[in-house]
C-alpha cells in the first residue's frame, strides 16, 4: 500500500524511517483479550469539531490510521447522533484490508453497532441499508422502533430507559466482536468513560488552533480520573500527532448508561 505522506515513530523508540502499513499495523495490533479502543481527532487547542464537523481536522495521516484501526477491530461502535451529523455510510473496506483480515481469521468486514437511546433511526441511511454486515443497534427496553429498522439491524435491549454501556459491550462481545472501537461521539465517550469501559485512547492532534466553540472529544457528567498510559507516539510530515494510550488490562467495568441518541 502507498505510505502517501511519511509516518514516524518518535517515543519510546524514535524509527529510522516512515512507517509502512505493517509498521503500523504491528503498533496498533489487536490484543489477546477483549478491549475497547476509542479513536478522536482534536485540533491543538482541544477542539473535537472544525466548522461543526470532524472531518475538517482530518488529513491524510489520520484518515490512514483511521482505516487501519477499522481493518483491525471486530465491531465499531458509534453513537446515533455521530451517525446521523457526521452522515455515516456503510462500513467497507479496501481489497487489500479485506484480504488482511481474511488472512487473520477476521470477518472480511466489521460489524456497526449503534447507541441509540431513542431509535430515532432512518433505515434508509447508507450505514444501515447498504451495510455489508447487518448492524447492530444498542437501545433500550422501552423505545419504539420505527418503520423498516428491523428489517436491515438487529436491536439488543439493554437497560430501561437508557442504555447500560457495559451490558451492550457485553453482547456484543458473545457475538463474537471481542475488538471494539468507538468512533464517538464525546458523549458516548464520557459515559464509556464513567463506566470505566475504555482501554485505549488514539487522538490525532491536528497542528491548529480551532479557537473558542467547538467541544471537547469527551462530554457529559463529571467521573473520576483514570490513569491512561501513553504507549506510543507518531509524527507525520505535515505535523500531525497521533497518540496512543492504553490500560494494560481491560477494565471489568461499571453499569453505565448512555444518554444518547
Amino acid at each position: 500500500m502507498s505510505v502517501g505522506i511519511p509516518i514516524r515513530r518518535i517515543w519510546p523508540t524514535p524509527a529510522d524511517g516512515p512507517l509502512d502499513d505493517a509498521a503500523l499495523t504491528a503498533l496498533y495490533a489487536r490484543a489477546d483479550t477483549p478491549r475497547l479502543r476509542v479513536n478522536f481527532v482534536a485540533s491543538a487547542d482541544g477542539a473535537v469539531t472544525l466548522d461543526g464537523y470532524s472531518a475538517g481536522l482530518s488529513g491524510a495521516p489520520d484518515k490512514r490510521v483511521f482505516g487501519l484501526l477499522r481493518m483491525l477491530c471486530d465491531g465499531l461502535l458509534v453513537a446515533a447522533g455521530t451517525l446521523r451529523h457526521e452522515g455515516y455510510k456503510a462500513v467497507r473496506l479496501s481489497p487489500e484490508r479485506r484480504a488482511w483480515r481474511r488472512a487473520h481469521g477476521l470477518a472480511e468486514y466489521p460489524t456497526l453497532a449503534v447507541v441509540s437511546r431513542s431509535l430515532r433511526l432512518d433505515p434508509a441511511q447508507a450505514a444501515f441499508a447498504d451495510a455489508p454486515v447487518r448492524p447492530v443497534v444498542l437501545t433500550t427496553g422501552t423505545a419504539v422502533a420505527p418503520p423498516g429498522l428491523t428489517d436491515v439491524v438487529d436491536l439488543v435491549r439493554v437497560g430501561r430507559d437508557d442504555v447500560d454501556l457495559a451490558a451492550g459491550l457485553t453482547a456484543l462481545r458473545e457475538r463474537g466482536l471481542g475488538q471494539l472501537l468507538c468512533e464517538g461521539g464525546p458523549h458516548l465517550f464520557g459515559a464509556l468513560t464513567a463506566a470505566d469501559l475504555v482501554d485505549e485512547l488514539c487522538v490525532t492532534v491536528a497542528p491548529l488552533l480551532a479557537g473558542a466553540g467547538p467541544g471537547r472529544i469527551k462530554a457529559g457528567p463529571a467521573s473520576p480520573p483514570r490513569p491512561l498510559p501513553l504507549r506510543h507516539t507518531l509524527a507525520a510530515a505535515d505535523g500531525v500527532l497521533m497518540l496512543r494510550y492504553a490500560r494494560d488490562t481491560p477494565g471489568v467495568g461499571t453499569a453505565g448508561a448512555a444518554p444518547v441518541g
